[in-house]
């Protein structure tokens, strides 16, 4: 199997290089992006790039000057030019690239790099650092083209030869909107009114009622969230629950109310640093807060405190710049032209955060690190009100005898000094006439003092209603420790001098660096801030080349499974050339110029004849795009974990579709956490919840770092950014689905509703095939399901025990009124559905 999966990601690379980078045809014009950057960035920058520390032999292949200075490239002569020679050689001590490095130039590469010295050697900045310009769509003789989007993916298919797929069935088509738009399937009488309407516009209005649908915010954040990798505990063993969820409820919402993104960006990088900050701007600024923090003993909270500050670089720039950072933390970048000096300029916005680097103990449950916010919740207000009631009437029983004590024990502390404050005890010793008005207040205010918080506590035993009053204190205390939300936000209340590192050891710094962003993108303006404000500013410049590229793309990536650059978290050197850049380029300009508007981007794109294909994998379409790259049919590929799991409830009606609030603890393996509790610091039981919480959103699971949910397969793990997801088809996703909790609990459910609403079996299984499949069965399925049916009602007939237990998994309450052969029967049908191939699939 091994030997398998390796071929086919050798041969998936290979693809992919032939495809960017695919011999140059007789005559044609070469592209240095396209056709000559590849080949080199794979096979020579690594040893000749810009990283002058593993440079060889001082010769730089990736700028022109220097290569052509050294006489590694002669231009237009070729026997003059090392470059060539060296590619040629068959003596393997001459050869370039060296036999032990295991690169290998295909004879067309070869090929490719003599036309290119032959015809100039020129040279062009990488395509993803120049900004953007606005590109008139080309004209398009294809009659399914609707609009610009369109006519662009027209031109690539008749480049190729491809023959577009023709418009998805509308059954096919809502089941994807609604996937791909608010991740819950539509209610059958939805899909038989969209089916079935004669309105032009039918597509156009369901597309603008699920932009408007509150739904769609909680779909559109789950990405969101792998980027900024968000859980709700901190890691590592000690792995402390936190408050961020507050963040990840203003992410729902800021998607909702369709914050544009210039502001989502400015928001996050440095919400707390706008004029009159408000609570959601500073609760933003948590996407930088959302990092591991580890408490453990022998963790060195300076060594830690780096390790988060090299995190939010890496975060930041996978995020907007789409580059892959991480290299120039210990030296120049091998491939891209990022510098260590670029690196820690730009670290030097970060580093001001007055923060330790280690989490504080709030309550045995609760480690979270300032800086922070208290947002007490409705809830939480009225439980403190409660308690400060209890509190003022157990003071107002117990003071007289409070009193009464430290009268007592007034008169006797003349006789004793020890252990009162240093100024007190001074004062005491002094006679009474010897001190003047505001010394006595002054001794007086003390003593009381003392006694309440010193001497009062060991008469608790002797005045029960002293310790009444102090165990309701203790639990007021408790209670806002553990139960007022404080998520962490940022803070530049703490500058510091950042120095270069060496080899990125915070032991060893070099020299000081001031903010300022990469030398390779357009300038900080000068007014700018030098903070995380200007950088956010800057980013959304409409100079930036990247931003706007590296968000439509991520966009596209979502509606099309696939980026029109494949590679979504790496824009830079050794990312896959666009074979549709012009229409990249196209979108990323529209939505810098649309006011960084993304419901209308989302419109754009799923309102364009594309996306509305047929995913139908046809002879053609295998030959001659395997990949898709061309886009010449629709995206097929299963949902996410977390989608399947909505897709079941919503299904059953179970769903609980309520927006925001505290994670919640579904059905998960019983002692999942066990693993955590090698101390008896904290109890590690995983809370399972009860009632609608059970049913919520996977988006309000509980994410634990450590231990994830064990039903959510191929997703982030939370620990570091993530913004393309894979894909695996391994036995445990099938056993998942088939035997987990959630999955079992909604196939019985839906076998409940379907038996109370019809009394006709086929009538049932018509009612539940549409609720996951959000189309009619036909009647060939109706007879296979009535067989599957008919199957397992007659093994339940010889095995009632085996229908009782199938019908005892969940929480959920059973109508003791249906028969249990007939419910049990039903629900093995179900869950057989919920596992077919098309409910699994967004097709």
């Amino acid at each position: 199997m091994c030997r398998v999966w390796s071929l086919v990601l050798t041969v998936s690379l290979i693809f992919s290089i032939l495809w960017s980078t695919g011999p140059v045809t007789q005559g044609a014009e070469i592209d240095f992006n396209r056709d000559i950057r590849p080949i080199l960035a794979e096979n020579c920058f690594y040893c000749h790039g810009q990283d002058s520390k593993k440079r060889e032999a001082g010769l730089r292949l990736d700028n022109r000057q220097e290569a052509v200075d050294s006489g590694a490239i002669v231009p237009g002569d070729l026997a003059a030019s090392e470059l060539i020679q060296r590619i040629l050689s068959e003596d393997p001590e001459t050869l370039m690239p060296p036999p032990r490095s295991n690169r290998r130039l295909t004879p067309e590469q070869k090929q490719t790099l003599r036309t290119w010295v032959e015809s100039g050697a020129n040279y062009t900045n990488h395509w993803a650092f120049e900004t953007p310009k606005q590109s008139s769509p080309p004209n398009s003789g294809a009659n399914w083209s609707t609009g610009p989007i369109d006519a662009f993916i027209s031109s690539g298919h008749e480049q190729r030869g491809l023959t577009p797929q023709p418009l998805a069935p509308r059954h096919t088509l809502i089941k994807r909107l609604y996937i791909d738009l608010i991740g819950i399937p539509p209610e059958p009488d939805e899909v038989t009114r969209f089916a079935e309407s004669n309105d032009p516009l039918a597509y156009e209005r369901l597309v603008d009622s699920l932009l408007a649908d509150p739904a769609y915010g909680q779909r559109m954040a789950l990405p969101w969230l792998d980027a900024a990798r968000y859980a709700d505990s901190n890691g590592f063993q000690q792995d402390g629950d936190t408050w961020q969820w507050l963040w990840r409820d203003w992410v729902v919402r800021a998607m909702n109310e369709n914050l544009p993104f210039d502001q989502f960006t400015v928001w996050q990088l440095a919400g707390d640093l706008l004029p009159d900050a408000t609570l959601d701007q500073k609760i933003a600024s948590g996407f930088n807060r959302n990092h591991l923090l580890n408490g453990e003993g022998g963790a060195i909270a300076e060594e830690q405190r780096f390790v988060i500050l090299f995190d939010r670089i890496d975060t930041t720039c996978t995020t907007w710049l789409g580059l892959t950072m991480a290299c120039a933390q210990c030296h120049d970048h091998k491939y891209d032209p990022m510098t260590s000096r670029d690196y820690y300029s730009l670290m030097d916005a970060f580093n001001r955060v007055p923060e330790s680097g280690v989490p504080q103990y709030f309550s045995s449950r609760i480690r979270v690190a300032p800086p922070l916010i208290e947002v007490p919740t409705p809830e939480n207000q009225r439980k403190i009100a409660e308690y400060e009631q209890r509190i003022e009437t157990l003071r107002k029983e117990s003071q007289p005898l409070a009193d009464a004590a430290y009268a007592g024990w007034r008169l006797g502390a003349g006789a004793t000094i020890a252990g009162l404050p240093e100024p007190i005890a001074k004062l005491l010793q002094k006679k009474d006439e010897e001190r003047n008005e505001e010394e006595k207040s002054q001794l007086e205010k003390g003593l009381r003092q003392y006694f309440d918080e010193k001497v009062l506590t060991g008469l608790h035993g002797k005045l029960p209603v002293l310790g009444q009053l102090q165990a309701v204190r203790n639990e007021l205390n408790n209670y806002r420790s553990d139960q007022i939300p404080r998520p962490m936000i940022m803070s530049d209340a703490q500058p510091r001098e950042t120095r270069l590192l060496d080899r990125g050891e915070y032991l060893k710094p070099l020299d000081p660096v001031t903010f300022n962003t990469p030398a390779f993108l357009p300038p900080l303006p000068e007014n700018a801030p030098r903070n995380r404000l200007g950088l956010a500013n800057w980013l959304v410049s409409p100079e930036h080349p990247l931003t706007a590229r590296v968000q439509v793309n991520r966009m596209w990536q979502h509606f099309f499974g696939m980026g029109i650059v494949k590679t979504a978290e790496d824009f830079g050197v050794q990312s896959e050339y666009p074979v549709h850049g012009p229409l990249l380029d196209y979108l990323a300009v529209r939505y810098r110029e649309s006011g960084w508007d993304t419901k209308r981007m989302h419109r754009d794109l799923i309102t364009s004849a594309t996306y509305a294909q047929s995913s139908k994998f046809t002879d053609e379409v295998r030959g001659k795009d395997p990949e898709n790259r061309l886009f010449a049919r629709s995206g097929r590929f299963r949902m996410s974990a977390l989608l399947l799991r909505d897709w079941a409830l919503s299904s059953a009606q179970l769903i609980d579709r309520r927006i925001g609030g505290a994670p919640v603890y579904p059905y998960q393996p019983e002692d999942i956490w066990e693993s955590l509790a090698i101390t008896k610091e904290r109890d590690f039981t995983y809370p399972k919840s009860q009632g609608a919480d059970l049913y919520r959103r996977s988006l309000y699971t509980f994410w634990r770092r450590t231990v994830g949910p064990a039903n959510m397969f191929d997703t982030s793990n939370r620990q570091a950014c993530r913004v393309r997801q894979s894909q695996t088809s391994t036995p445990l996703h099938a056993l998942t689905t088939l035997n987990d909790p959630t999955w079992v609990e909604a196939a019985r459910e839906l076998a409940q509703r379907c038996l109370q609403d019809s009394q006709d079996v086929e009538l049932q299984l018509r009612t539940a095939f549409s609720r996951i499949m959000a189309r009619p069965a036909s009647n060939e399925e109706l007879n296979l399901l009535v067989r599957a049916y008919q199957k397992h009602r007659a093994i339940y007939e010889g095995d009632r025990d085996a229908a009782t237990r199938l019908l005892e998994v969940g929480t959920k309450t059973r109508n003791p009124q249906l028969d249990v052969v007939a419910h049990a029967a039903m629900t093995n049908v179900c869950l057989t559905m919920f596992n077919i191939d098309e409910a699994l699939t967004r097709e």
